[in-house]
């Protein structure tokens, strides 16, 4: 996570409570949050293969402690469904974004939209298209 962003906000839980430190594992799922770029959208499962640890119960973890300190609004479930209790939020930033959305059957409860995966999912190329990686690189090693 870029230090601007841990100068704003300290990691806090849903009370508003001040918590430690980011633990390590929790830093690199925020560190890819922060990464996606708007209008595009990853699922829980992408950001823990992406990084190689972890699962999706893992990074929803993170997210549900730490995730409002970045865009949390784009790491999803795999289904394309709206967060449950922030959809009206999450809804807003994608309607910002321009993130593609389905929108819902009259069936569907509540009319909900959720989001198009097949054309929001983003594979951590960069300039959010499929093309090159966006993966941080490690610093080479000076001789």
């Amino acid at each position: 996570m870029s230090e601007e962003s841990r100068e704003r906000q300290a990691p806090v839980d849903a009370a508003g409570d001040a918590l430690p430190e980011y633990p390590e594992y929790a830093e690199r799922v925020l560190e890819v949050a922060e990464l996606i770029p708007p209008g595009r959208v990853m699922t829980y499962g992408d950001v823990a293969e992406w990084l190689e640890e972890g699962g999706p119960r893992q990074v929803g973890r993170v997210m549900a402690l730490y995730g409002g300190a970045v865009p949390w609004w784009r790491v999803v479930r795999s289904d394309g469904a709206l967060l449950p209790g922030h959809e009206l939020r999450a809804l807003e930033r994608y309607r910002e974004e321009g993130t593609p959305l389905r929108q819902a059957s009259r069936a569907a409860q509540g009319h909900m939209p959720k989001l198009d995966m097949r054309r929001a999912r983003w594979d951590g190329g960069a300039g959010g298209d499929a093309s090159g990686d966006a993966r941080p690189q490690a610093p080479e090693a000076h001789t």
